[in-house]
């Protein structure tokens, strides 16, 4: 343990200590504007990629970036988005899957989590996306097969998402706008999808008007 020992050591002297007004204003509340669900696959970092600072994502993280449907069974996911939504008010929900997902690749074959009886039925929320895959691309490798699928799961979650009630009420009346992604650890890239071409596209070429602006605005600042 002593490396993360060590680094609360530096945490404290270098990260706190320049970022003290920060946290001191954050030690009073928080107001995220985004709601970002993705897997608990430790080469994601979400602050990471979308260059957050803290206060600024509500993160809730699970094997395979997975949304149940809304039930009256209640769960730590159901409960994190009712609470995002309602009470915290995030403008912004994004769905991120990943490339290499252990938890899909188990979706894939699932005689390699059969004595994990727990995941197992956790990952039944994702066998719709592989009948789709299974569907769509008969013809396709396993390897392929795989990176369909995370694209798949994301939209399919995504309509999961569309069940809660607090998200169907505030996406309806556009309060709440809803993101799915992917992305390639390999490659650094960051794709999302765009519901007009039917693809995933580089957030860069999805939101390039808002990229285009907050360019504009920094060079303005500066």
């Amino acid at each position: 343990m002593s490396k993360f020992e060590n680094g609360i050591v530096r945490f404290k002297s270098e990260v706190y200590a320049g970022k003290k007004e920060l946290f001191r204003k954050l030690a009073s509340g928080q107001s995220p504007e985004a709601l970002f669900i993705t897997c608990s696959d430790s080469r994601i970092d979400p602050n990471l990629l979308v260059q957050a600072e803290p206060g600024e994502l509500f993160i809730c993280r699970n094997a395979g970036n997975i949304v149940p449907p809304h039930s009256n069974v209640t769960g730590g996911v159901t409960a994190t988005i009712e609470y995002a939504v309602a009470v915290l008010k995030v403008e912004h929900i994004i769905i991120c899957g990943h490339s290499g997902c252990g938890a899909l690749s188990g979706v894939m074959d699932p005689s390699s989590v059969e004595n994990l009886p727990h995941v197992s039925q956790w990952l039944s929320f994702c066998l719709a996306a592989k009948q789709i895959v299974e569907e769509k691309y008969p013809d396709l490798n396993k390897a392929e097969k795989l990176a369909k699928l995370i694209e798949e799961n994301v939209l399919l979650q995504l309509q999961h998402l569309k069940t809660h009630p607090h998200v169907a009420s505030k996406h309806a009346t556009g309060k709440v706008k809803l993101h799915a992604w992917t992305y390639d650890i390999g490659q650094g890239e960051v794709k999302s999808y765009d519901e007009k071409l039917g693809r995933f596209l580089p957030v860069e070429e999805k939101y390039a008007e808002s990229v285009i602006n907050t360019l504009e605005s920094e060079k303005t600042c500066k």
